[in-house]
């Protein structure tokens, strides 16, 4: 409620939280029909490759041509919003060289233009709130460090599912709680081998993109996701690619439990999902050793224990995020950002791959995507989803093996893989621990 007041103040005296997003496809035009109904914030700049992309999403909530200014200039660009004009632009980085935007929204789902677009916000002390969680899993250790640097904050945002994982995670851990597994509902079986072709169908019928949706259907949004988690908390994947069971939500506190009370996990504190009857929720598996807190925990409902679910059913997506910008701008605090590398996402081969081809994005033909454990990942020398894109094949690969520093050669000029060494650079002590 507090939150609310501050935003309602801001509405009062004119003075709205003032968001750059780049990126307006179905989560970035989303968010902006959001903001424009949110007191105290509004998008006001809109970067895309089709700049008709954002200017329709304008039109749509009745903004005249007069109220909107299309350029590539930043004084162009700086004047107009001084004057509270909306700005359009094809260029994703002169959102992150305005100085009168409080903070950007990256929403395009590119490890590349996500690492581009971060890098400059925080170079230029601008808040950054990541919708991109493909380059928080890349790079988001080194781009949280920096932005403490620079006085600015670096976060992911609060609809997608680490978020609001991190929120249940954090709501049990302040009650004292063993939190035993975080996890989410995943709507369908991951099929390792989807790709573009065969998801174009299912992916028209829903106005997606059939890319994306062979992201979600091979299973790589789900590892990224849990990823991001891991690397915030200190949870860990325990077994590679997570278990992923077909559990329904009255067995989730029976089955995502340590082996030798009946579950299926090896270890205690790790991250998980499932294909059960559980999405389009996210999951705590939480226990604690005081028979009174067990005793008071069943007088509430909460069952016999001694494993519980805390369960939220629902992630709204882009919808949530003004949250995010808002605790980001308004008090300086971070839903989700990574303090380590606890995760890593690496790349499998989809088919057999030989030697001269290109590794697209994630969602194509080459590749899909499986979370192991970070000092794991480094002793199979993997390469990671996000370096992955635009690497080039040197060695043949057969279907189901790992891409590794040997028979891929890297794609050196991209920032993400410079931001990366820098990265790796850090001592642990520097990334500091899981919060």
């Amino acid at each position: 409620m507090e939150l609310f007041k501050h935003l309602q103040k801001r509405e009062s005296e004119s003075n709205p939280i003032r968001i750059g997003i780049v990126g307006c496809g179905q989560m970035g035009s989303g968010m902006i029909h959001v903001t424009h109904q949110t007191p105290g914030m509004r998008i006001m700049a809109m970067a895309d490759i089709d700049p008709k992309r954002p200017s329709s999403t304008l039109k749509k909530l009745q903004i005249p041509e007069s109220q909107i200014r299309t350029t590539n200039k930043l004084g162009e660009a700086e004047d107009a919003l001084r004057g509270g004009k909306y700005i359009v632009t094809e260029d994703a980085l002169l959102l992150a060289r305005m100085e009168g935007l409080d903070a950007v929204v990256e929403a395009t789902g590119s490890t590349e233009t996500g690492a581009q677009v971060a890098w400059n916000c925080i170079l230029h002390g601008t808040n950054v709130v990541m919708l991109n969680v493909e380059t928080d899993v890349t790079v988001g250790v080194f781009l949280r460090h920096m932005a403490g640097k620079t006085g600015c904050i670096y976060t992911v945002a609060s609809g997608d599912e680490p978020g609001v994982c991190k929120s249940l995670y954090d709501f049990a851990c302040s009650l004292g709680f063993e939190v035993v597994c975080v996890g989410k509902g995943k709507n369908n079986p991951i099929n390792l081998h989807a790709n573009p072709d065969t998801a174009r169908e299912e992916a028209l019928g829903k106005h997606m993109n059939p890319k994306m949706l062979a992201a979600f259907q091979d299973g790589t949004k789900t590892m990224v996701e849990m990823a991001a988690v891991s690397n915030a908390t200190g949870m860990l994947p325990d077994v590679p690619g997570m278990h992923g069971d077909r559990v329904d939500l009255e067995q989730l506190a029976k089955v995502y439990v340590p082996e030798q009370d009946g579950g299926v996990l090896k270890n205690r504190g790790c991250v998980e999902y499932s294909t059960g009857k559980v999405a389009p929720g996210v999951f705590v598996i939480c226990t604690s050793v005081d028979p009174r807190i067990r005793e008071d925990m069943k007088f509430v409902g909460m069952g016999e224990g001694p494993y519980y679910l805390l369960y939220r059913p629902y992630h709204l997506c882009n919808i949530e995020v003004p949250i995010s910008v808002a605790e980001a701008v308004i008090y300086g605090e971070t839903t989700l950002a990574p303090k380590r590398m606890n995760a890593e996402v690496i790349a499998i081969a989809k088919k057999d791959l030989k030697a001269g081809e290109t590794i697209a994005d994630i969602g194509g033909f080459e590749v899909y995507h499986s979370v192991y454990r970070y000092e794991e990942a480094r002793a199979l020398n993997a390469v990671p989803m996000g370096l992955a894109t635009g690497a080039k094949v040197v060695k043949d690969i057969a279907k189901d093996q790992l891409l590794t520093m040997d028979n891929v050669a890297l794609d050196t000029g991209r920032l993400a893989y410079r931001l990366r060494q820098l990265q790796d650079e850090l001592t642990p002590t520097e990334h500091g621990s899981g919060e």
